[in-house]
């Protein structure tokens, strides 16, 4: 009887280890360059877009219920994500400038999102990431989805776009 168990829970451990092999979780080094990427979120109301590369979700029209002209200081677009609610579901923060930098394609402009992505009312401008300059910590990273650049702006003086993610690890926590 005592080998009994000792086969089943054999088989039971192989079975188990099978299927976490074959739904591997996605990792920063898959590639999908294709419109297989993103889905759209039925469960979040087609307001938020999973990305399959990252695994993380991401507002699928950033900053939708502002003027295209109201940009915000990063503290503040912290706090946007922060207090956002899409789909009816909260948890959302700034992305890491890594993580904003992901969803770029440098063969793309205007923006530089791979072609075929579901997002919509994406501005050709700047948006802030949640990772601070370590050289100067009055200035945070922020990404160019017009030309896929990313480079520092002022905290407190700039003002640009935020586009609020969900999942990952974060960074910065304001």
């Amino acid at each position: 009887m005592k080998i009994v168990h000792t086969v089943l829970a054999a088989v039971l451990a192989l079975v188990l280890l099978v299927g976490l092999a074959a739904a591997k979780p996605p990792f920063w080094d898959d590639q999908l360059n294709n419109p297989k990427r993103f889905k759209v979120l039925k469960e979040f109301g087609g307001a938020a877009v999973f990305d399959k590369e990252t695994g993380l979700v991401w507002e699928r029209s950033p900053d939708s219920d502002q003027d295209p002209d109201d940009r915000k200081t990063w503290g503040d677009a912290g706090s946007y994500c922060n207090n956002r609610a899409v789909g009816g579901r909260r948890g959302w923060r700034l992305p890491t400038n890594q993580e904003l930098a992901s969803l770029l394609d440098s063969t793309q402009s205007s923006p530089a999102l791979p072609p075929g992505h579901p997002f919509a009312n994406v501005q050709s401008s700047k948006y802030w990431s949640a990772t601070t300059d370590a050289d100067d910590p009055g200035e945070a990273f922020r990404v160019s989805i017009d030309d896929g650049q990313v480079d520092r702006g002022n905290k407190v003086n700039d003002n640009h776009f935020a586009w609020c993610v969900r999942g990952g690890q974060g960074a910065d926590a304001q």
